[in-house]
């Protein structure tokens, strides 16, 4: 094994939640000490990055790999040519947009004072649009063989709000302890407790028991 691998941004297949398509460039690697992503505009005034705060206390630096970007950073827009970083603290909204057709972006990102751990959501994304139709049985059919390949914590917690939704509660169940069992934190937990997608299972012994 060589111990190295080289790509290609093109080489790496897009993905899309219905919203900028991006490149997943930790998880064709492979990466899982920080995260990577990268984000192409096919035409001059495509929205890039979409508007986000990074509420989770997460840390991102954008480095222009090739173009032009007009970045807006809690309101105030930056220009940023190829190889200029932006650096955006948690609590920053954010977003940019592509000055030239085909500019690049490429995104690293991580918590302050936290290993990084992989939560998969790239697995995730190419059904969120679905689900946001409130498809979600035809969400969970779509996604179940892939998430449960991947076997990633948040992608198998998506998939369980689905099959809850879709009053499927065994196969909810299942893949909500099969999330928790792939993450180290408590994250996922917090978030059923209040989780209103989880409601058709909420009283379930199997669910007090995962929730605490």
């Amino acid at each position: 094994m060589s111990g190295y691998r080289i790509t290609q941004i093109e080489d790496i297949d897009e993905t899309t939640d219905g919203r900028s398509p991006w490149r997943p460039v930790r998880h064709h690697f492979g990466i899982a000490s920080f995260g990577v992503n990268s984000w192409t505009a096919k035409e001059a005034g495509d929205r890039i990055i979409n508007e986000h705060d990074e509420e989770d206390d997460q840390e991102e630096l954008y480095l222009v790999q090739r173009g032009r970007a007009l970045f807006e950073l809690n309101g105030q827009k930056v220009d940023a040519p190829a190889g200029t970083f932006v650096f955006a603290e948690p609590g920053v909204k954010r977003t940019a947009f592509a000055e030239e057709a085909g500019t690049t972006i490429v995104v690293i990102g991580g918590t302050p004072g936290q290993a990084y751990e992989v939560s998969g959501w790239e697995t995730w994304m190419p059904f969120h649009a679905l689900y946001q139709e409130k498809k979600y049985a035809e969400t969970a059919d779509a996604a179940r063989a892939t998430v449960e390949a991947a076997g990633y914590p948040m992608p198998l917690y998506n998939l369980a709000c689905c099959e809850s939704l879709a009053g499927r509660k065994d196969d909810a169940l299942q893949h909500l302890r099969a999330a928790m069992e792939k993450t180290s934190s408590d994250r996922l937990r917090t978030f059923a407790r209040e989780d209103t997608d989880l409601d058709p299972i909420r009283n379930e012994p199997a669910f007090k028991e995962l929730v605490g």
